[in-house]
């Protein structure tokens, strides 16, 4: 991906990465709490957050970029970049190591369409299953699926997933369902976005 397409505000995006390399960005427990608390840091001010899952040597999210007018004058990729960097000095001073701990540059693409919004729910909620990282997904700790169905306070748009799958049951029913994702993730468009 030499060219990635510029996240733009108004928009909403798959955000994935894995490690350089393929090594593990999550060693210990720890370290996926660190991510979340560097992500709601460095990345929540300028995101809305719709799901995510944290796997072993990757991780996949679903925002939308929020307007950035009265933020520090800087491209949305930044403080994504700046999240990356934040983390992986962590790790190479925990661990002894150097360098790059994330493939560059990270992967983005527009997500349009309802029917493509929750595909990609989805598919990032069964993604620890699809690795074989547990036989059901839903055992997975690191991922929104349970904060979705949770009444705990979070900064996840719970709310508004819950309406685009037009519930909690549906949600469930429509999370079991099998998915693929292919080529550019494009998917049928069938109406705006509304938040």
């Amino acid at each position: 991906m030499a060219n990635p397409i510029p996240l733009q505000p108004g928009r909403f995006y798959h955000i994935y990465n894995r490690g350089n390399n393929g090594e593990n960005l999550f060693r210990e427990e720890r370290n996926y709490r660190y991510f979340l608390q560097l992500y709601i840091q460095h990345v929540h001010p300028v995101v809305d957050t719709y799901a995510y899952c944290l796997l072993r040597n990757h991780f996949h999210l679903l925002v939308r970029i929020k307007d950035l007018t009265g933020l520090e004058p800087k491209p949305p990729h930044q403080y994504f970049s700046n999240f990356f960097n934040a983390y992986t000095k962590s790790i190479n001073k925990a661990y002894g190591r150097t360098g790059a701990l994330f493939e560059r540059p990270f992967r983005r693409i527009e997500v349009m369409g309802a029917a493509y919004f929750r595909n990609v729910v989805a598919y990032i909620h069964r993604n620890p299953q699809h690795h074989g990282f547990v036989d059901d997904f839903r055992e997975w700790p690191y991922s929104s699926y349970d904060v979705v169905l949770s009444d705990k306070s979070t900064r996840l748009q719970r709310d508004v997933v819950l309406d685009w799958f037009g519930g909690p049951q549906e949600f469930m029913d429509l999370q079991q369902s099998p998915v693929v994702l292919t080529g550019q993730f494009t998917l049928e468009d069938d109406g705006d976005f509304q938040t």
